[in-house]
């Protein structure tokens, strides 16, 4: 009898895409940020508010913390899958970086949508 040990792999070709279309779009986000400080005269809260209360540019901004958020789950999900063997563990640890991003997504939107 074959024992089937869960580990989660062989996602491959989607991992892989995924973790280039979400560098992408972070990399595109930090560069209209780049060009925004560049452009900007003065940095201060009051510019800040004033820029994120554009509907675009709060949803980039949503749009580059869920991508960040992707990134990293891909990211760690792979390491604990590749490192962590006792499957108990694994699951345990899966189970708090889930959490984690969770919280940090309702937290971002709290913060980019609070901004009115």
């Amino acid at each position: 009898m074959v024992k089937r040990v869960v580990s989660g792999a062989h996602y491959g070709t989607r991992d892989w895409l995924m973790q280039r279309v979400t560098a992408l779009i972070m990399a595109v986000f930090t560069l209209c940020m780049l060009g925004y400080w560049l452009w900007q005269p003065r940095l201060d809260y009051a510019a800040w508010r004033a820029w994120f209360q554009y509907f675009p540019v709060r949803l980039l901004g949503l749009l580059f913390v869920l991508s960040l958020l992707l990134h990293a789950w891909v990211g760690m999900r792979d390491i604990f899958m590749d490192y962590v063997h006792p499957t108990g563990l694994r699951l345990a640890l899966h189970v708090l970086v889930i959490m984690l991003l969770v919280t940090y997504a309702a937290w971002a939107v709290q913060i980019l949508w609070g901004v009115v």
